[in-house]
Order: structure tokens, then C-alpha cells, then sequence
């Protein structure tokens, strides 16, 4: 085996600062549909860490599942709890605030809020 030269170093290090740089990002983004692209685009950017350190094997996995399959699963998740009606109430009475309980409060004789 050969030992390391000083342009290997130099790409194992470039592929750090992607890293450290996507990951960052990743961290900081608070949108759940921006925050998938970044992990994409952080799952790229350690697949390619793992070939500059030769391992294709662990770099087609990492290419496979984080830049493509993780990402899709947020993305099909969020789709899905923003699809989601939403129940404040208890059961049968809407959104807190609304329904029968907030329109005829205790001591009002029934009159709601038409008076």
C-alpha cells in the first residue's frame, strides 16, 4: 500500500468541510421540506467523503439511503401531517374556542354570543 500524499489529504479535507458545512446547514434549517434537501445534499456530500476515503461499498449505501430514500420519508411524512385536519376540541365540539361550550358559556340562558 502506498502512504497518503499531500493531494489525498487535501481531498479528505475538502470532503470534511462539505461535511461540516452541509451538516451545519442541516442543524440551522428550520423548514421541515428545505431541512430534507439539506440532509439530501448531506448524505451527498458523505457519500463522496467515504469514496475519498476508498469505500465505495459504504459510499453506494450512504447514496442510496441518505441522499434518496431518508429525504423522501420526510417529505412523504410532512406531506402527510400537513394534510392532517386538525382537532383542538374535545370530541365533537371543533377547535377550542368554537362550538357549543365557547357559544353558550355558564349563566348566559343559552343566548351564546348574539346578544
Amino acid at each position: 500500500m502506498s502512504t497518503p500524499t499531500a493531494a489525498s489529504d487535501f481531498l479528505v479535507a475538502a470532503a470534511l468541510v462539505l461535511v461540516v458545512a452541509a451538516a451545519t446547514a442541516a442543524a440551522l434549517t428550520r423548514d421541515p421540506v428545505r431541512q430534507s434537501v439539506v440532509l439530501s445534499a448531506l448524505g451527498f456530500c458523505l457519500a463522496l467523503l467515504f469514496l475519498v476515503v476508498q469505500a465505495p461499498d459504504v459510499a453506494l449505501s450512504q447514496l442510496a439511503v441518505g441522499s434518496a430514500i431518508t429525504p423522501l420519508l420526510v417529505l412523504l411524512t410532512v406531506r402527510k401531517v400537513r394534510r392532517r385536519p386538525r382537532d383542538d376540541g374535545p370530541a365533537g365540539e371543533g377547535p377550542a374556542g368554537e362550538g357549543p361550550a365557547a357559544a353558550d358559556p355558564p349563566g348566559s340562558g343559552g343566548r351564546g354570543s348574539r346578544r
